[in-house]
């Protein structure tokens, strides 16, 4: 094109070794940086190392002056995964990685900024093989619309507020309102609907096969489109004229209209009734107190007291700042995490004698398989929130 100059390949004669190739080699031994806390302490110790606030941070323990990393380089990932870029001492072998951060997730939006999601699957973090995640934000009223998945569907409301419904396969209906903290269940194949309320609403969903993906959710638009009007009309009992205005394409997520303020005014019982309550799909966690400990609390929800989730079990934790959950590991179940609010480290010990130690932040999912052992340090200012989930009748580890 014009302006261009050069050829694409160079000369032979730039192969090997030549005398004249000799020059002055480029000096990058000065590089400017600053320590951060603890960075020049004893390298045994392991301590937590935050460079967020260091000058050029460099991957230095248990020193003063090297190694160093010139560049190129992304700091702010550095930054923000010290242990992996000046490890413990302790750190050995090879582990996979542990751990994803949602906001490197796609993020796909729903119709006129009604909403969005993003996931967590195999394909970004591939050691978490039993179960995926889903981040979801559903705008003032809009609408997920009416679908089912092959997987089951645990829910944990992160904040807003949300009215679902559902129908089982006796026919059965429930309709309930849910808040922050609040946790719902949808069984594989059961079809479901969620309405943000008034202030919108984000929750966290969670799948028991890590290769889910929300782009192959059964939805009722796909379904209508993908049949012949003809059959829908005679399925449905009515003429065919009633199908004139489907929509093109899924709804997905979609604007809705304001709610009734209570929910039985919107609920449809049909002969069958309602779902029993013992066979509830919801359960209002956020009113359950906390099991509470020297330095911080945990809450447990799992099939015990959830009998609808009859293969998940939850303990959300909230460790103060310095304080940890202790070094544990699961006999049943890999570990699948979230991490709500604060600052924690983990380390991952694998048979005979790898273990890796990772940084996770909010909206980061963290991953370990049976029976590895683990622990998590609340290594922040403020109290830790965590989200621990495993496919188990009953939530159990061994400390």
């Amino acid at each position: 094109p014009s302006g261009a100059s050069g050829s694409l390949a160079g000369p032979k004669s730039l192969l090997g070794y030549d005398p004249v190739f000799a020059r002055e080699v480029p000096d990058h031994s000065d590089v400017d940086f600053t320590l951060a806390p603890g960075q020049s302490e004893d390298a045994d110790l392991g301590l937590y190392i935050d460079l967020t606030k260091a000058h050029n941070p460099q991957p230095i323990r248990g020193g003063t002056q090297k190694p160093t990393d010139p560049g190129p380089r992304n700091m702010a990932y550095e930054r923000i995964n010290s242990d992996l870029f000046l490890p413990p001492n302790s750190d050995a072998g090879d582990v996979p990685n542990a751990v994803w951060p949602l906001g490197l997730s796609h993020n796909r939006h729903g119709q006129a900024g009604a909403g969005w999601a993003r996931q967590q699957n195999t394909d970004e973090l591939p050691i978490a093989t039993a179960m995926a995640g889903v981040d979801m934000r559903l705008e003032p009223y809009a609408y997920r619309e009416l679908h089912w998945h092959k997987q089951d569907e645990w829910s944990l409301i992160l904040n807003g507020s949300v009215r679902i419904s559902s129908v089982n396969e006796a026919g059965q209906t429930t309709i309930d309102d849910l808040v922050a903290g609040d946790v719902w269940f949808f069984p594989a194949g059961v079809p479901h609907n969620i309405q943000a309320k008034e202030y919108g609403v984000e929750f966290l969903l969670v799948f028991d096969d890590g290769s889910f993906s929300e782009d192959n959710t059964f939805l009722v638009s796909e379904l209508f489109e993908r049949n012949p009007k003809s059959v829908l009309a005679k399925n449905f009992r009515t003429d065919v004229s009633a199908f004139d205005d489907l929509p093109d394409g899924q709804l997905y997520i979609f604007p809705g209209t304001p709610l009734p303020a209570n929910a039985s005014e919107q609920n449809v019982t049909g002969p069958a009734g309602p779902i029993p309550k013992e066979e509830s799909y919801t359960y209002h966690f956020s009113k359950q107190a906390a099991y509470e400990v020297p330095g911080g609390s945990v809450k447990i929800i799992d099939p015990l007291n959830f009998p609808i989730a009859s293969n998940f079990s939850a303990a959300l934790f909230t460790i103060e700042p310095g304080a940890m959950r202790e070094i544990h590991w699961h006999t049943r179940s890999d570990e699948w995490s979230y991490f709500i609010s604060g600052i924690a480290r983990l380390t991952v010990f694998s048979a005979p004698e790898s273990s890796r130690t990772f940084d996770f932040h909010p909206g980061d999912v963290g991953y370990v398989p049976v029976p590895n052992a683990h622990y998590i340090e609340n290594v922040g200012t403020e109290p830790l929130v965590y989200l621990e989930m495993l496919l188990a009748g009953a939530y159990n580890d061994i400390s």
